[in-house]
């Protein structure tokens, strides 16, 4: 499973009809307590579709009744129910099930998630195929992880251990980019961990959770394991300051995520945070200028920029800045922009109007600070509707200017001159954020030892990747902890010492 989808995307199947409507079921209730359950309020959000502007369907908006109610029977399931009593070896063949309706459902979720948030439908069909290997990763998991281990004791005669045990009540908030991969980070390592969850959608792509309550009833997870609920910010604050939540995992925003961090600061919740990114990839002098443009051209159509991680700042030595400002362009110049669904296309719409009128202001504030724009900057002239922006190259950045330095989150660049490599580097971790970014080189020694220097949560060699079943997160500003790998699963889990005088007979696991 990859945030940033496959090198080469797969030809759909089929091609669903664009005017569908959302496939999901019980649109008009919440998944609570193992059953679908009427909202408080007749309170309702509306979804559009992102490359028509036309209504895609519409889901039950939660009030402050609806969260205590689902944060009740997490809490409930987590105190008095089974899942959290159960070994993670009797754990991992529900998670296996679920993986299998996860498959079962794999058209549906990539017909939403084109839908909703503007990902090509081939892209997204190939991702939601892999989902379930996600969860059964962290299925097998379960027999190699050490839950215990033994430790040498301070005292004769004493048996030390460091138990590792389920942190309880987590609210998995997720936002609208990429909900079904967003969400399995969280719900698979903390399914296994043993918790129960609160999968809170966002309003603008709720569709990816409600597929979710849907695996979660169909493979038999006790009730209150699994709850799903749709709520704007306000509402979803309820959730965070939430006494009965032990534990917040939140994508989105670094603004949003100053709010949460600092919510579960003031009560002394857990917390993990993937936030925002400006992700720097820094073309060195050997690397040739035509295949890094390919590459990182590529890379930035996936769902149309509105990714963290996406490289946004390409930094390369001034000698070379116009070459590689004009092959991005002529890259950009042949992407076909459309309907997500045709097959043909390479890029489809932004999610949302305000998605696109940001994007369109941190365009015109790079032409008022002097950037040079290369190509794009408009609307496709062809497209009378739906949120599409042409994919634009900015050259001759300022890195202390507003598109070198703020997330813009949509298919713009911002190439950056240089002097020479240890300018390249200083330019690079001269940012809030530290999340992604990538050296493009030959030399493979030199891509480790310029990566060791720049300080981002991943960097990837002569492309963009995240290595889910490794970790990924941010430094500074791109947030708190880590997702994907031994790594995730250890953030939703408490450590605990125990101490005995004496060596047990059985611990019910080998040690």
């Amino acid at each position: 499973m990859s945030e940033h989808g496959p090198d080469q995307p797969a030809t759909a199947s089929k091609r669903p009809d664009m005017n569908l409507q959302s496939p999901i079921k019980n649109p008009d209730r919440f998944y609570i307590g193992g059953r679908w359950v009427p909202p408080s309020s007749s309170a309702r959000i509306q979804v559009l579709h992102s490359a028509t502007e036309q209504p895609f369907g519409s889901v039950a908006e939660a009030q402050e009744a609806d969260v205590n109610a689902a944060v009740q029977a997490a809490r409930a399931a987590f105190d008095q129910g089974p899942w959290p009593r159960l070994t993670p070896a009797e754990r991992a063949p529900v998670l296996r099930r679920f993986a299998d309706e996860m498959d079962r459902l794999a058209e549906r979720g990539a017909t939403i998630w084109a839908a909703e948030s503007g990902l090509l439908y081939s892209t997204a069909l190939t991702i939601t195929k892999t989902l379930g290997d996600f969860y059964r990763w962290y299925a097998d998991l379960a027999a190699t992880f050490p839950f215990v281990e033994r430790h040498p004791s301070a005292a004769a005669g004493c048996t030390g251990l460091l138990v590792r045990e389920a942190v309880g009540v987590v609210a998995a908030i997720i936002p609208w980019n990429g909900p079904p991969n967003l969400a399995a980070v969280k719900l698979a390592p903390a399914l296994l961990a043993g918790c129960s969850v609160i999968l809170k959608a966002s309003p603008e792509a709720p569709g990816a959770a409600y597929l979710i309550a849907e695996a979660s009833e169909n493979a038999g997870l006790p009730p209150g394991v699994v709850n799903i609920l749709t709520a704007d910010r306000a509402v979803s604050e309820l959730l965070v300051r939430h006494p009965g939540v032990d534990k917040v995992a939140f994508t989105g925003s670094t603004a949003a995520g100053r709010r949460i961090g600092a919510i579960c600061g003031e009560r002394i919740a857990r917390c993990s945070l993937e936030l925002g990114g400006k992700s720097p990839a820094l073309v060195l002098d050997d690397y040739d200028i035509e295949t890094a443009a390919k590459t990182i051209a590529s890379r930035a159509t996936f769902l149309s920029g509105q990714v963290c991680s996406s490289l946004t700042r390409i930094i390369v030595s001034r000698q070379r800045h116009d070459a590689l400002v004009d092959a991005l362009a002529a890259q950009f110049a042949q992407v076909a922009v459309g309907d997500p669904f045709d097959p043909a296309m390479g890029m489809g719409p932004l999610a949302t109007a305000r998605q696109r009128e940001r994007v369109e202001g941190y365009i015109a504030k790079g032409q008022a600070e002097g950037a040079r724009l290369a190509t794009g900057g408009g609307r496709p002239r062809h497209l009378s509707c739906g949120y599409f922006v042409e994919p634009t190259v900015f050259g001759n950045v300022d890195n202390r200017s507003t598109i070198a330095q703020e997330e813009i989150f949509g298919p713009v660049l911002s190439v950056i001159p240089v002097a020479d490599e240890a300018q390249a580097v200083a330019v690079a971790n001269d940012s809030l954020y530290g999340l992604g970014g990538a050296v493009f080189t030959h030399d493979v020694d030199r891509a480790y030892a310029v990566a060791r220097h720049i300080r981002t949560g991943t960097v990837s060699h002569n492309s963009h990747r995240t290595e889910m079943f490794i970790g990924y997160g941010g430094f500074k500003q791109s947030g708190i902890g880590r997702e994907g790998g031994v790594e995730g699963l250890r953030a939703f889990m408490e450590a605990k010492t125990i101490s005995l005088a004496g060596v047990p007979t059985a611990l019910g696991v080998t040690l």
